[in-house]
């Protein structure tokens, strides 16, 4: 099945999504994020619907029309979706309030400081660190 390896390749999508797109011509819609939370949601929040509608449409037209790696993509793209608001949402951002903490996993506080070091810069450019669940390259 095509899912799981889509799910693994919406990282480099997320990557240039990320530094081009939400670093670029969107950055008036992820500013907010890179500031002092002022409320529950942020402007930044669009981009789960810029992200998810496309899954959601894949997986609807795969099943209605049979088409497995349709289905498949829309699948990946959920799976990486799901992955991506647990870890930045829920525990890097702890924006549900469940105080989670690395505990003793290298890799988990391997990406809080990464995320941290990209949440450092306050502007537009200058950022890095653009990749979320890969934390062993440079940007």
């Amino acid at each position: 099945m095509i899912a799981l390896p889509f799910a693994v390749f919406m990282e480099a999508v997320a990557w240039f999504m990320h530094k081009y797109v939400m670093h670029g011509f969107l950055w008036f819609l992820h500013k907010d994020h890179h500031v002092k939370p002022q409320g529950f949601l942020e402007k930044n929040d669009f981009f789960f619907l810029l992200f998810s509608i496309p899954s959601a449409l894949c997986i609807a037209y795969g099943h209605t029309f049979a088409s497995e790696w349709l289905f498949g993509i829309g699948v990946g793209q959920a799976i990486y979706g799901t992955a991506y608001v647990l870890a930045h949402d829920v525990f890097i951002h702890d924006r549900m309030r469940l105080g989670l903490k690395p505990s003793g996993s290298r890799y988990l506080k391997a990406m809080k400081r990464a995320h941290q070091r990209h949440h450092s810069v306050l502007t537009k450019n200058g950022a890095r660190n653009f990749g979320f669940l890969w934390v062993g390259g440079r940007d």
